[in-house]
């Protein structure tokens, strides 16, 4: 009997050992398993992050190769004058591109609404372009715009009554007219004008003054 018994705690240990054994296998299994998911998620995401920097530094290239070519339909016009004047100024373009202009300038932003002359002046000679819109002109092409626009610093984006194109960018004596918010001359004009070699005042804010929305 002790033989017998001493023969089945030997069978039991071998099959404890051997279902450790298993549990352990199944464990590293597991472990691989979840660690090479874990590795493919961090590739795929460094992959990811990769191909989106490169297609980002093709289009900043894109842009400033743009840039650097001259601007079709561009105008430019001679500012004889620019000083701070109070009241209504008198402009011979519409919307203006320089000439004498209210002390303080309308902060750069998105409006809906038409904002002043003489303010947006200023903030064209601190470096600004301003991109202006027929009012009547479709809510698919104002949100073209909006995108364009969005988060860019030293711009403004407004209604202009009167204006001859549907869409104009307007900088310190510079100015150009399409018909469309894809026109890539817009990505062009901006590219090469916020705060180009036109501007009057390097450096000069674009906000903390006028915001004729408020």
């Amino acid at each position: 009997m002790n033989k017998k018994r001493a023969q089945e705690n030997v069978d039991r240990q071998a099959r404890l050992k051997a279902l450790q054994s298993q549990q352990r296998a199944s464990e590293r299994k597991r472990n691989s398993l979840i660690f090479g998911g874990i590795a493919l998620v961090i590739v795929a995401i460094i992959v990811a992050v990769t191909i989106v920097i490169v297609q980002q530094v093709r289009e900043n290239d894109r842009l400033d190769a743009l840039a650097e070519q001259p601007i079709e339909g561009l105008e430019t016009i001679e500012v004889t004058s620019f000083e701070h004047v109070p009241g209504p100024v008198e402009y011979e373009q519409d919307p203006p591109v320089g000439g004498n202009h209210n002390a303080i300038w309308t902060n750069c932003g998105i409006y809906t609404e038409p904002i002043p002359n003489e303010n947006t002046v200023h903030s064209l000679e601190h470096g600004a372009v301003w991109i202006t819109y027929q009012p009547d002109l479709e809510q698919s092409e104002i949100d073209a715009l909006t995108d364009l626009v969005g988060e860019r610093s030293y711009v403004l984006l407004s209604p202009y009554e009167g204006q001859e194109s549907p869409i104009m960018a307007s900088a310190w004596g510079l100015q150009l007219g399409v018909d469309s918010a894809d026109d890539e001359r817009l990505v062009a004009f901006l590219t090469k004008y916020i705060q180009g070699e036109q501007t009057r005042e390097p450096g000069a804010a674009c906000s903390g003054a006028l915001d004729p929305s408020a």
